[in-house]
């Protein structure tokens, strides 16, 4: 069977998927990988653009007819997502609620963090990789960075004013933080596929921890120019034992997450959260 198969351009994601870009697993499946930043893959899975896509646990709020696959998913435990101010100008909690803050996303899991955490705020929407640069210069005044920016922005420029993954695990009694999940469509793959893709995935993610040089040489070409020692440090973070099953804390986090949500009134209804 061909399927379209969407991950993001950053480390982990490549890590996961070397072992199946690289033919060292067995799979009957033709996969074309459709490689975009994880706000457009979060808008593409509202249309069912594509099978089985990476998308942020916050976007399956808004999703209908997918399932949650147990593998693949990123959970920062005790750390997460960070809003950076400049150094010399660190915010308090209720000056954030006042400010012009840079995010990555509206449907990125870190833009519902920060909601749940402060409450509105004036947000001001841009690719991620812009955010530093946007508070270094006044644009804004803070900014909410992820990926590998969580742990290399310039700290002799920049303060941290909020650790998200801190405040989460404070306020859930230390439930993983949920970041990014996989979801395939119910529309284009019966669900025998998706469980046949589903274990496919799974040793994909295996194989890449058990030969984890080869798989952070892959996903350097997505490194962005961070060195291999970030790359390896930034993947030990967010591809562990629940990127390969999620299990029953991992499904509880997002339901907790979205609850949260629903008592605040970020969003409307009840998820039902499926994980196959």
């Amino acid at each position: 069977m061909e399927i379209t198969l969407g991950h993001t351009p950053d480390a982990d994601d490549a890590f996961m998927f070397y072992a199946l870009a690289a033919g060292k697993v067995r799979s009957d499946f033709v996969i074309k990988h459709v490689i975009q930043d994880i706000e457009t893959l979060n808008r593409r899975a509202l249309d069912h653009d594509l099978d089985v896509t990476a998308v942020s646990a916050h976007a399956y709020a808004y999703l209908q007819d997918y399932v949650i696959l147990k593998s693949g998913g990123s959970f920062g435990l005790d750390y997460g997502p960070i809003v950076i101010t400049k150094k010399e100008n660190k915010m308090s909690l209720e000056q954030l609620q006042k400010a012009t803050i840079a995010i990555p996303g509206r449907m990125t899991s870190a833009n519902l963090l920060l909601k749940l955490a402060i409450g509105k705020f004036k947000e001001q929407e841009m690719s991620f990789e812009t955010i530093p640069d946007a508070v270094a210069s006044g644009k804004v005044d803070a900014g909410l960075v992820i990926h590998e920016a969580q742990i290399t922005y310039d700290k002799t420029k920049f303060a941290s004013a909020l650790d998200l993954g801190s405040w989460w695990s404070s306020n859930t009694g230390r439930l993983p933080v949920p970041l990014g999940i996989n979801v395939a469509s119910t529309k284009s793959m019966s669900r025998d596929q998706i469980s046949k893709f589903s274990d496919v995935f799974t040793e994909s993610i295996a194989y890449g921890l058990r030969n984890i040089g080869d798989a952070v040489d892959y996903a350097m070409q997505y490194g962005r120019g961070q060195p291999k020692e970030t790359i390896t440090r930034f993947v030990k973070m967010y591809v562990n034992d629940l990127t390969l099953d999620m299990g029953s804390s991992g499904r509880r986090a997002i339901v907790k997450m979205f609850s949260m949500a629903k008592e605040k009134k970020i969003i409307d209804a009840d998820v039902a959260v499926e994980v196959l």
